[in-house]
C-alpha cells in the first residue's frame, strides 16, 4: 500500500479547518489533493483526534495469530 504524504496530525488539522467552515475546494487547492480525498478522510476520520487515528491504524495492521 502506498504511504500517505500526510501524517495523522496533518489530516486531522485539515479536517478541523473544514469543520471550521473552510470550503473543501479551497482546502484541496491549498494542500494539493483532490476534493474526493478530503471527503474520504472526512468519512473515515471525521470526529477523531490524532491519537484515535493512530490507534485505528495500529488495529488495522495487526495480523491474526
Amino acid at each position: 500500500m502506498k504511504k500517505s504524504r500526510f501524517s495523522d496530525s496533518q489530516i486531522v488539522a485539515i479536517l478541523k479547518q473544514h469543520e471550521a467552515g473552510v470550503p473543501v475546494a479551497e482546502l484541496s487547492r491549498e494542500h494539493n489533493v483532490s476534493t474526493a480525498l478530503i471527503y474520504q478522510w472526512r468519512s473515515k476520520f471525521g470526529g477523531m483526534d490524532a491519537s484515535l487515528m493512530k490507534r485505528l491504524k495500529e488495529l488495522g495492521r495487526r495480523t491474526p495469530v
